[in-house]
């Protein structure tokens, strides 16, 4: 390692909506924003082949696309992106302290403010074929890419309150929805499991794990397995939504910021301010009810300008507290 040390003014530690966003209000405020893209440059929307529900794309946007924009727009104003990740980090818990931050198990550099941004990554069942057919009708954001099958027949795998919630959402908009719960209950709640039951185009498989998604290019199909008797059946489709949950991408963190029981950084009311001052989270990372880009964009503004009154209390205190030089009598 260098004996030198980086020091810079505000860090941002991942690249998606929420993270480009906070780039450019730091930018623009001045706070010569260094972003770290982490693994998956540019977030879940770099596997995302359509964006059609962000504003400002009237005729949608390809995923990549739209990341690539972003990164440029967070560019013009003076931010600095580079390539890596953040494989651990040392946060001061003293107002006006500084945070370290390790890149790529090599480097240490220094920041008056942080922003994490590395979002949550969705739970996908594992199969090759589910993973070949991903941009291709294979989804784990109903609310995102739904609009997409409208009309046609569609299958989800889930059994808990998300799953529900985007199985009667899909039901909304699709001719059949076929859920799939692997076990002979739901997890959900009382209330949505009624609601799965008294939606009539939904079609509750209990005890029934996927065996294939079906399609070369596209999803076409789906066979799936009765894991009680091993009938097998398959079924026409044309998209297949994964409901199993997410992960927030916060094991670096574990140690330092205050979480919920699923890993979920907890943020002060109203606010994007974490326990420790001077460190702010925004997007899916401690968002797990929306987790939209055009929601993560909101909560990586919201960051920056956190990020940004914090720095100038700081800079204002020490102002104050810098000793007075008397004038020389005349």
């Amino acid at each position: 390692m260098s004996d030198t040390i980086e020091r810079i003014k505000c860090l941002i530690i991942g690249s998606g909506p929420a993270g480009y966003t906070a780039a450019i209000y730091a930018a623009r405020a001045d706070l010569k924003p260094v972003v770290y893209t982490g693994m998956e440059p540019g977030g879940q929307l770099t596997t995302t082949t359509e964006v059609d529900n962000f504003p400002g794309y009237p005729q949608g946007i390809d995923g990549p696309k739209m990341m690539m924009d972003l990164q440029e727009q967070a560019e013009r104003f003076g931010t600095e992106v580079r390539i890596g990740m953040i494989t651990e980090v040392e946060f001061s818990k003293e107002v006006g302290g500084i945070h370290r931050a390790c890149v790529d198990n090599s480097k240490w550099i220094e920041a008056e403010a942080v922003i994490i941004s590395t979002g949550a990554t969705a739970k996908y069942l594992g199969l090759p074929s589910e993973q070949r057919l991903r941009g291709g009708g294979v989804s784990a954001c109903a609310v995102c890419d739904g609009f997409f099958y409208k009309g046609q027949d569609v299958a989800i795998v889930g059994g808990g309150d998300t799953a529900a919630e985007e199985a009667t959402y899909l039901a909304n908009i699709c001719n059949k929805v076929t859920m799939l719960v692997r076990k002979d209950y739901m997890k959900a709640s009382k209330a949505m499991q009624h609601r799965v039951e008294n939606t009539k185009n939904i079609d509750l498989r209990y005890n029934t794990e996927v065996d294939e998604i079906l399609g070369d290019q596209v999803v076409e199909g789906l066979r799936m397995v009765n894991n009680q008797t091993g009938k097998k059946e398959e079924i026409e489709i044309t998209g297949f939504f994964v409901a199993i949950g997410h992960k927030p991408n916060t094991d670096i963190f574990k140690n330092w910021l205050d979480m919920d029981e699923t890993g979920y950084v907890i943020t002060k009311e109203k606010s994007t301010k974490t326990n420790i001052p001077g460190v702010f989270a925004s997007g899916d990372v401690q968002d797990k009810i929306y987790r939209q880009a055009v929601t993560a964009a909101g909560t990586g503004c919201m960051a920056a300008l956190d990020a940004e009154r914090y720095l100038a209390e700081i800079e204002t205190e020490e102002e104050i507290e810098k000793p007075q030089t008397k004038p020389e009598s005349v």
